[in-house]
């Protein structure tokens, strides 16, 4: 039987949009957050108590136009290909935002909503992942500075991403004892370990229950522009 089709535009736009409900959903459970959005989170909790408007949306792009511009230093080159992964973040942090105000209008979780929200929100994310490795179109600058430092320096892909979202957390966690007090843990929970644990894993099971009942093909001559 023929696979159906699903275009690799439409999944870059349903992944973005996956990714931001499944983190809003995640932070709603104060379960903690991903490891890879930790340091984020922690600017947005305390800039907001001083600048109102500021929002967690904010602090993903405006976090990850500075690990764009390290990233460029490290590598010693800059290709215009490159802010295409700035604007995936924008695209990001809006929907991020829009997905935090409607959670918001949800009341105060009890523990077990609380884990029901957490299992939801991680899953929505994994699949949010899954789609973003079915499309041509730039993603996120985080996933953009692994692949590229891990090509620059001959790090093996999957140890370089270990590494990565080991000192994200690690970063979250420092920021959280800067903001909040010692050993005081905000966004970084027990929920963030789990994810850590299982995420990759989830990401592998989806995006192979993907191939295997769709299929994934291009609607727009696009994909040389996105060659980053």
């Amino acid at each position: 039987m023929k696979k159906p089709v699903f275009y690799t535009e439409l999944s870059y736009i349903l992944g973005i949009i996956l990714l931001a409900f499944g983190t809003a959903i995640m932070e709603k459970a104060n379960l903690g957050v991903s490891m890879v959005v930790a340091p984020a989170y922690l600017v947005f909790k305390k800039l907001s108590l001083i600048y109102t408007f500021f929002t967690f949306g904010m602090a993903e792009y405006m976090l990850q136009a500075i690990l764009l511009l390290f990233m460029v230093l490290l590598l010693r080159k800059f290709r215009v290909s490159y802010l295409f992964s700035f604007l995936t973040a924008v695209y990001y942090g809006l929907v991020l935002d829009v997905s935090m105000r409607l959670i918001a209008r949800l009341d105060r979780l009890t523990p077990v909503m609380g884990i029901v929200f957490f299992s939801g929100g991680l899953l929505l994310c994994a699949a949010g992942v899954a789609f973003m490795f079915h499309t041509y179109i730039s993603p996120e600058v985080y996933e953009l500075f692994v692949k590229k430092v891990s090509e620059k320096y001959h790090i093996k892909l999957s140890t370089f991403k270990t590494i990565y979202d080991c000192t994200s957390c690690l970063i979250g966690i420092l920021l959280s004892f800067l903001f909040f007090g010692l050993f005081e843990f905000e966004g970084v929970k027990a929920g963030t370990v789990i994810c850590a644990l299982i995420n990759g894993k989830l990401i592998g099971i989806i995006s192979n229950l993907m191939e295997k009942h769709l299929e994934f093909k291009d609607a727009l001559p696009a994909r040389r522009y996105f060659d980053y």
